[in-house]
């Protein structure tokens, strides 16, 4: 089934924009827009079942021979971004809190995994049933047992590296596809104080090689895994991207989609339109169609698509589209110890607690992050010192090397209020109205935060720290984990797509990310976005 089109290959970034095939796929049975680790699971899944699959990126198709010289960019004075975030492309509005978008909005091949940290935990029995269970948000239309083989799956497809050390941890059915990373330095000076409170520590899941799989190598220890890896050992989406090409997918980079368009029964997708460098429009015509573009352009692009028939946006006859944002908040507590604590030696951790996580006071869970980064960096604190020889040393041995810090994640529960519109008044490089993103805490979520500071600072006290900063309620931030504008449900009125991520109004439009999650826990979301995906691939592939 797959056209001539669909072999052909995409050559990198750098190189002519205009020379580049941007044409659409002549016969594709699946269109799916976003390159990140949704729609690349998706395309690899199905275009290895013989089916014609398109996938629009809206950024470029980075190049895995230029990672070195994008960790060079980073680390030099300045702090340059090797992925190019931000500008009038990516403009956006804000209110309530506000929220800082485009602090790692990432736009190519690969999405949000081109730069993430790399932790990769299941959600716990509890997040899908927590209005079940504690009477608030809302219960999941799926249970834990339903997901389970997806995350075994999944994990196999990322390769994680973890152990069975964790007794909080929701079953499994077998070990981690990679042996866990052995604990930091850091971890083993955090176990005595942790002991002492009767805290338990465990290792964890990490979506980079502990030793070669799958043909990439075993991490070699840059240390800037945050935002980029030149060993190529952490898992980016670009992995399954490759794989779908070669099993005969058409990836088209720089291709931003302007709207869906539908036929005239406005009860299916028909194309999906799309501009490319040069400014063309394209319209790409498919059987089915996947939005697998992010927590806040899923919902953006469903609001731009509106129609005669669906006048508030595709999918939207609940108003839930753009609805019930949320996202993990951070918590931590940090300062000095009278020893080494070698921060910064792993660019990741490799301990953590999820003791606090499944009692109930608060009910928002808590999730314990063993920092073995904390403090400044001296080779960013040496670059950019304005003096040098034996007096920069000085500076240097007074400020390095003996930081150390408790972090963490909070889940915050999903209101209504917290919501991503357009924002009509400015728009982005192709005139359209560029997202809105309205965001608040509230004190539920703000007591959770006080909770988890008070664990974080018995910890330092106990391990005899000099405790020099709080991240609270008052100067807490996102963890960029957008989650829930379009959350899945079992009632159409509230929901805006079902189990299967399939939207309840348009037959063949599927919804995929961690805006489906109708509720977002306090663990990483990536392994659950994987895991989703997997099993809406199965879905789609049953209906062609």
């Amino acid at each position: 089934m797959n056209s001539p089109a669909a072999t052909s290959a995409i050559s990198n970034s750098d190189s002519d924009d205009n020379a580049q095939d941007r044409t659409p796929s002549e016969q594709a049975d699946v269109c799916i827009v976003g390159a990140g680790p949704a729609g690349a699971l998706i395309a690899y899944r199905l275009a290895n079942q013989d089916l014609d699959v398109v996938i629009l990126e809206a950024g470029p198709e980075f190049s895995d021979a230029d990672r070195l010289t994008q960790q060079e960019q980073h680390i030099r004075p300045g702090m340059s971004d090797p992925w190019k975030m931000g500008g009038q492309r990516d403009a956006y509005t804000t209110a309530g809190r506000g929220y800082p978008l485009n602090a790692a909005r990432v736009k190519g091949v690969g999405g949000s995994t081109l730069h993430w940290q790399g932790m990769v935990m299941r959600l716990h029995e509890r997040d899908f049933e927590m209005k079940s269970r504690y009477d608030v948000g809302v219960d999941w239309p799926i249970d834990y047992t339903d997901l389970r083989p997806y995350y075994a799956a999944a994990e196999s497809a990322l390769g994680v590296a973890g152990a069975m050390d964790n007794p909080y941890a929701p079953p499994r059915e077998t070990s981690h596809p990679l042996p866990a990373f052995p604990p930091s330095h850091s971890d083993s000076l955090f176990a005595p104080a942790c002991e002492t409170l009767g805290i338990d520590m465990h290792s964890v899941p990490n979506a980079r090689n502990s030793e070669r799989y799958d043909g990439r190598a075993a991490c070699q220890g840059y240390g800037t895994c945050k935002p980029v890896c030149p060993s190529g050992a952490k898992y980016t989406a670009e992995s399954h991207i490759q794989k779908a090409r070669s099993a005969g997918a058409h990836i088209i980079d720089q291709a931003p989609v302007q709207r869906l368009v539908h036929g005239d029964t406005g009860e299916a997708v028909k194309k999906a339109v799309y501009m490319t460098p040069d400014g063309t429009e394209y319209h790409q015509s498919a059987q089915r169609f996947v939005l697998a573009c992010g927590g806040v352009e899923n919902a953006r692009l469903l609001l731009l698509s509106q129609s005669d028939q669906h006048p508030d946006g595709l999918a939207n006859t609940s108003g839930a589209v753009g609805r019930f944002f949320t996202d993990h908040l951070f918590a931590g507590v940090g300062g000095q110890l009278d020893e080494p604590t070698r921060q910064n030696h792993v660019g990741f951790n490799t301990s953590e607690c999820h003791q606090f996580y499944d009692d109930t006071s608060p009910v928002e869970g808590i999730k314990l992050e063993f920092l073995n980064y904390a403090g400044p960096s001296p080779v960013n604190k040496a670059l950019t010192a304005d003096t040098w020889g034996d007096e920069l040393l000085e500076q240097l041995q007074a400020s390095y090397g003996n930081h150390i810090a408790v972090g963490g994640l909070v889940e915050q529960l999903p209101h209504a209020s917290n919501r991503i519109t357009l924002n009509h008044s400015e728009t982005d490089t192709h005139g359209n109205p560029v997202p809105h993103v309205e965001w608040s805490i509230d004190e539920r979520t703000s007591r959770a935060i006080r909770r988890a500071n008070n664990i974080q600072r018995r910890i330092l006290e106990t391990l005899g720290a000099s405790i020099e900063w709080t991240v609270g309620p008052d100067s807490t931030g996102p963890a960029y984990h957008q989650m829930g504008t379009t959350r899945m449900g079992t009632n159409p009125n509230q929901s805006v797509v079902n189990a299967d991520c399939r939207t309840h109004e348009l037959s063949n439009l599927w919804v995929v990310g961690s805006s489906v999650f109708p509720t977002g826990g306090a663990m990483n979301p990536t392994l659950t976005i994987a895991a989703l995906s997997l099993r809406a691939a199965d879905a789609i592939f049953d209906t062609l």
